[in-house]
């Protein structure tokens, strides 16, 4: 699979915050606002997981509809790797 601009600024997007709660835990920052950054963080990663996801099944499943094959067990794959995601 072929990971795209987008995939990759996300992904960087995401160290970014990362760092960034590393920065405010070194400065002792409050708890609260800690939080409030990780949980961006998860609903971010949870965000690019399914576009990862999405984009990897739709080029497989065009890929078996092209080859005359069944597309059921690659959308079986994709559900459980999402689900497994959380």
């Amino acid at each position: 699979m072929e990971y795209n601009d987008q995939m990759k600024n996300r992904v960087k997007r995401i160290e970014g915050q990362l760092r960034g709660v590393l920065k405010m835990m070194e400065e002792e920052k409050d708890c609260k606002d800690i939080v409030t950054q990780m949980s961006a963080i998860r609903s971010a990663l949870d965000r690019t997981i399914g576009l990862v996801v999405g984009t990897n099944l739709e080029q497989c499943v065009r890929e078996q509809l092209d080859k005359g094959e069944n597309t059921d067990d690659l959308i079986k794959e994709a559900v459980n790797l999402l689900v497994k995601s959380r």
